[in-house]
C-alpha cells in the first residue's frame, strides 16, 4: 500500500475524530445556538509557488496572490468552520490532469463523497452543513452533482462588475455556466460591487446568504497559518514523502488550537504561541503539564 494513501487516510481520519468533537455538543443545540456557531464547509484552492523539477503535483496554475499563472502546486482544501475555527477536514494537491481526465470538480466531489461516509460512520449528516466556495470552477453540472450528493445549501462568491452599486440587492437571474441563481449584490470596500451566488436548492433571505458566506474568511486565515507560520511552501520531500510531510504541518497547526484553548495561552495568536513555544517551553513539558500527556523520550 502506497505511503500517500496512508497519509491521507491517516489524516482524514484524524482530522474527522477532531471535528466531531466541535460538532456534536453544537448539533444537539437549539436552531439559534446553531446559527450562532458559524458552522460551514469552506472549499478553496491555494496555489504554493514551488520551482523544484522532482517536487510532486508541480504544475503551471493561476494564481490570486500573484494575479497570473506561476508554476508550483495547487492545494485544494475543505474546512470545517465552527465557532471561528477553522478545522481542515480534507486537503489533495491537484495534479495537472489526472490519467483519466480528473478535473477539479471531479477531485471535489471525490472529497465530499469521502467525507459523507467517514462522518455518517459518526452518526453525523455532513449534508446538513452549508458549503461555500469561489466561481473557479463552479458550474450548472457541479450544482447538480452536489445537489445529488445531498448538500442544499451552497452559497457562491462571485467578483466581476455587473454595473450594480446598491448596499444589498436581490436579483433573479440565468447564466449559460451556472443556469438559473438568486444573485445577491451587496457593496465593499475593495471592489465597487461584490455579489454571492445561492446555489442552494432552498430559497433563504439576504441575511442568511451573508451569515454562511461570513464565515468563508476562516480558511483563507488557514491558508496564510499554514504558509507563514508552518512553512508550508518549505516542504521539500519528494513522491510520496508529499502526503507525509503535508500530515506534520496539519497535526502541527492542530496542536497549536489546541493550545490556544487552553487559558494561559488563550489570548495570543498562533504566531505568538508559536514563538512563546520556540523561546520559552519544551515540548515535552508543554504535553504533562498542559495535556496530561506521557511523552516517549526513548
Amino acid at each position: 500500500m502506497r505511503v500517500s494513501f496512508l497519509s491521507k487516510e491517516m489524516l482524514i481520519r484524524f482530522m474527522v475524530k477532531q471535528a466531531v468533537e466541535h460538532l456534536k455538543p453544537v448539533l444537539d443545540k437549539s436552531a439559534a445556538t446553531r446559527s450562532r456557531a458559524g458552522m460551514t464547509l469552506s472549499i478553496d484552492n491555494s496555489v504554493m509557488d514551488r520551482f523544484g523539477k522532482l517536487l510532486r503535483c508541480t504544475w503551471s496554475w493561476y494564481s490570486g496572490r500573484f494575479h497570473k499563472v506561476i508554476r508550483g502546486q495547487d492545494l485544494l482544501g475543505i474546512v470545517l468552520t465552527i465557532n471561528h475555527i477553522a478545522l481542515p477536514l480534507h486537503l489533495l494537491f491537484c495534479p495537472k490532469q489526472g490519467r483519466y481526465n480528473t478535473n477539479k470538480a471531479d477531485v471535489l466531489i471525490f472529497m465530499l463523497s469521502r467525507l459523507k461516509a467517514a462522518f455518517a460512520s459518526e452518526g453525523i449528516d455532513l449534508t446538513t452543513l452549508p458549503l461555500t466556495m469561489d466561481s473557479w470552477f463552479v458550474s450548472q453540472p457541479l450544482r447538480e452533482r452536489l445537489h445529488r450528493l445531498g448538500f442544499t445549501k451552497i452559497i457562491i462568491a462571485g467578483k466581476s462588475n455587473w454595473g450594480v452599486d446598491v448596499s444589498s440587492c436581490r436579483v433573479q437571474a440565468h447564466s449559460p455556466t451556472f443556469g438559473a441563481i438568486t444573485l445577491f449584490f451587496f457593496q465593499k470596500s475593495t471592489t465597487r460591487s461584490y455579489y454571492l451566488m445561492n446555489f442552494s436548492q432552498v430559497s433563504m433571505r439576504g441575511a442568511e446568504i451573508w451569515h454562511i458566506w461570513k464565515q468563508h474568511h476562516v480558511i483563507e486565515c488557514f491558508w496564510k497559518i499554514l504558509k507563514s507560520i508552518f512553512h508550508i511552501r518549505s516542504m521539500q520531500l519528494q513522491g510520496d514523502g508529499l502526503y507525509t510531510a503535508l500530515l506534520i504541518k496539519v497535526l502541527a497547526y492542530v496542536l497549536a488550537i489546541r493550545v490556544q484553548a487552553h487559558r494561559t495561552f488563550s489570548k495570543l495568536t498562533i504566531t505568538q504561541i508559536m514563538r512563546n513555544l520556540s523561546r520559552d517551553h519544551d515540548l515535552k513539558t508543554l504535553l504533562t503539564e498542559h495535556f496530561h500527556l506521557p511523552f516517549l523520550t526513548t
